[in-house]
């Protein structure tokens, strides 16, 4: 069973050439999560069975040896147990990765006619969820920075009002990210921007053999140096590049994101902001994917 070809970003008439009906979605889903051959859903065994009269269902007889596991091509994925079609959902997909700065529920129910804003909401966190990448190290020359998302607390309602107190990101939420230049980037969501959280992040994403990590001058990157070749740029002093040293690349990053927040949604609640951030995330480090969309419901 061959992989289907990787297709650069999809334009919309590319799309519907693809996917005329809901088989062709499945097929393309079922040569995507089994590219070696179909396996089963619980168990990965190879050994399975098609159930003649039900395409796109097998039969596991390892799982259950008595009665047989009966499974899908949609079992164990974001689209189990749902009432829209597959291809509803492969649209919202390609919306979702075809907007550099993302695209909102609301934009999404309308495009597509569904019936409540709250079917699309939960449509569009599913598919987040399934885009959140693992942590890997980064090497190179990074650049750490973080944040703040939101308004602040005094042009706030004043029901709405968190009493963090003063500050420069008070009542925002925290978001550090740390990226390698021309490669990937990764973020995390903090409670507080402080050394410790700040440090601990740093260690779990950045390799201790990176050639330089650059920062501004905060307070909470002043004991990098400890572990890491760290320099700053002094952003008050009017510093932003000093050769190799800058933050560009990772400012260029939140650009995009806080044009996405404040352009497509809005407002973005702190509960939900890690979803945002892992959707923004994994169109950034695959920006030079010839098959984003493949890689994107490979894992769904």
């Amino acid at each position: 069973m061959r992989r289907p070809k990787p297709v650069p970003q999809m334009t919309a008439r590319q799309f519907e050439d693809m996917f005329p009906d809901e088989e062709a979605c499945k097929t393309y889903l079922m040569k995507r999560r089994w590219p070696e051959g179909v396996r089963c859903a619980r168990c990965w065994n190879e050994k399975v069975f098609p159930v003649g009269s039900m395409p796109f269902k097998w039969q596991c007889y390892k799982c259950a040896p008595g009665s047989g596991y009966r499974f899908s091509v949609i079992a164990g994925t974001i689209f189990e147990n749902t009432n829209k079609p597959l291809r509803d959902w492969f649209r919202v997909v390609h919306l979702m990765l075809a907007s550099k700065k993302g695209m909102s529920a609301l934009q999404i129910q309308r495009m597509l006619g569904f019936g409540s804003y709250e079917t699309a909401l939960s449509m569009c966190h599913k598919i987040r969820a399934a885009l959140i990448e693992p942590e890997a190290k980064l090497g190179g020359i990074v650049e750490v920075d973080e944040t703040w998302i939101g308004g602040k607390d005094k042009n706030k309602h004043w029901d709405k009002r968190s009493g963090a107190g003063g500050g420069a990101g008070s009542g925002k939420i925290p978001v550090i990210g740390a990226v390698s230049r021309k490669g990937n980037v990764v973020t995390r969501v903090l409670r507080h921007v402080t050394r410790e959280a700040v440090e601990r992040f740093v260690a779990e994403t950045v390799s201790n053999k990176v050639s330089l990590l650059a920062s501004d001058e905060s307070g909470a990157y002043r004991y990098l140096g400890k572990n890491f070749p760290h320099f700053a740029v002094k952003h008050r002093d009017g510093q932003y590049v000093v050769g190799a040293v800058h933050t560009n690349t990772i400012e260029g990053f939140w650009s995009i994101f806080k044009r996405g927040i404040v352009g497509s949604f809005h407002k973005v609640s702190a509960k939900y902001m890690p979803l945002y951030v892992a959707e923004f995330q994994f169109r950034y480090n695959n920006r030079h994917n010839p098959d984003i969309f493949g890689e994107a419901i490979a894992g769904c």
